[in-house]
């Protein structure tokens, strides 16, 4: 994702935030960084600090899928490590749902997953904010302990952990923290 669709994410945010609360582009540039620091998504200090706007406006809005599935970069061996994972799987994330199920589909393997948890499906509550973990449990009527989570961000590892998950942390380097159970360089390793 940060080859191609973290920057036009990025970007789409900037520039609904200018046209809807008419500040130039610096300022509107500032503010979605602003509001990602202290709230943990743009979309919170929205939602916090300008209540007039929709906030299902500005996830359609920031996630142009058009441009989005113009370029299509998967992980190497994807599909084949989802293939011979057993088990069910959920793809959680911080996009809203419409964003999820195009990528899953543009990279041809949502019949891997059983399910979509998505921000706009946990009651606009994102990762890492223990609620939206909670959130997406009860949506699939499962326990925490019954799960396992693979991320590359070791906060919502954190929260996963906290919560009694066990968790795999796909990054980059040597390091490893406390909150993975284990820690994996490339997919394939699951």
């Amino acid at each position: 994702a940060s080859r191609h669709a973290f920057p036009i994410i990025d970007a789409s945010m900037t520039t609904w935030l200018q046209d809807n609360l008419q500040l130039n582009h610096s300022q509107a540039n500032h503010l979605r960084q602003d509001y990602w620091r202290r709230y943990g998504a743009t979309m919170l200090g929205l939602i916090k600090h300008h209540a007039n706007l929709n906030p299902h406006h500005f996830l359609a809005a920031c996630h142009p899928l058009e441009t989005l599935l113009a370029e299509i970069h998967p992980m190497p061996q994807l599909k084949t490590t989802l293939q011979r994972l057993p088990g069910n799987k959920i793809l959680f994330t911080n996009g809203p749902i419409a964003y999820a199920r195009a990528m899953l589909s543009a990279l041809d393997i949502d019949r891997y997953f059983m399910g979509i948890a998505a921000i706009d499906t946990v009651k606009l509550t994102p990762k890492p904010i223990p609620k939206a973990y909670h959130h997406m449990l009860q949506q699939f009527k499962l326990s925490a302990k019954d799960r396992i989570m693979v991320e590359d961000s070791i906060a919502n590892l954190i929260t996963a952990k906290k919560l009694g998950m066990q968790t795999v942390w796909l990054r980059s380097g040597m390091r490893c923290h406390p909150a993975a159970d284990r820690c994996i360089s490339q997919l394939k390793q699951l």
